[in-house]
């Protein structure tokens, strides 16, 4: 199957508004959802996945099962779309700052998404493509800090917990929660989901992975604000 790797904005289809199809078309979300399974047809595959329009977000039982193995989704799939719709319609170089400016690569879900992928292509606005994981690896990693994982993810695991949790330290996430919650893959736990704990989900997410890794390295941060929020060793 075909997953696709995107923003969210306004007029997204959500899984409520596919179930009719005649109302889900009107909608402007619904021209990435057209133009994936176009493309995975086009490649052969039987399915394409989409976040927005895949996930049933009412039933707090299936978020949680989605979020914690969004990661393995991502992983296994055939290959991966990345829609970067602020991207306009120019020649990509090694030093593209038009790249670098999407909002793709400041949010935390397309992080693990990025990673997880073995094959993705880069789509710009105007559903072009302008290059692959592969191709594109060298200013990729100068734009993400994800170095010669961006080339193999298996060696994911293989980095610290301080330089996985440095490839997140400037991404945003809608909620405070989802913060913490996309980052489940990228150090292979499972937990559940509290919305409304606010930045105590960063505690439980340090806390697992001191549980289940020896690297110290979690305990190798610092506070750059007077007013940033800190609990003991741990970071929040």
């Amino acid at each position: 199957y075909a997953i696709l790797s995107h923003t969210w904005e306004g007029g997204e289809v959500t899984f409520q508004d596919i179930a009719n199809l005649e109302e889900a078309i009107k909608k402007p979300g619904f021209a990435k959802i057209q133009k994936i399974c176009d493309l995975a047809r086009e490649r052969g595959l039987g399915y394409a996945w989409v976040d927005t329009c895949c996930i049933d977000k009412t039933s707090s039982a299936e978020l949680a099962e989605a979020i914690n193995s969004m990661y393995q989704w991502y992983k296994v799939s055939t290959v991966c779309f990345a829609y970067l719709s602020d991207l306009p319609n120019c020649a990509l170089r090694h030093n593209s700052s038009a790249l670098g400016a999407c909002r793709w690569f400041t949010r935390g879900w397309t992080l693990q998404e990025l990673i997880a992928s073995k094959s993705i292509e880069f789509y710009d606005r105007q559903w072009n493509i302008k290059g692959t994981k592969l191709s594109l690896s060298t200013v990729l990693s100068r734009l993400t800090g994800v170095e010669e994982i961006i080339r193999d993810s298996e060696l994911v695991y293989t980095a610290s917990v301080a330089k996985r949790m440095s490839w997140a330290a400037s991404r945003q996430t809608t909620r405070v929660e989802d913060m913490s919650y996309c980052l489940f893959g990228l150090f292979n736990v499972h937990l559940p989901l509290i919305y409304g704990e606010g930045w105590k989900a960063f505690v439980r997410l340090q806390e697992t992975i001191i549980l289940e890794t020896s690297d110290l390295s979690i305990f190798a941060w610092r506070v750059d604000f007077a007013d940033q929020a800190h609990r003991g060793v741990l970071t929040v």
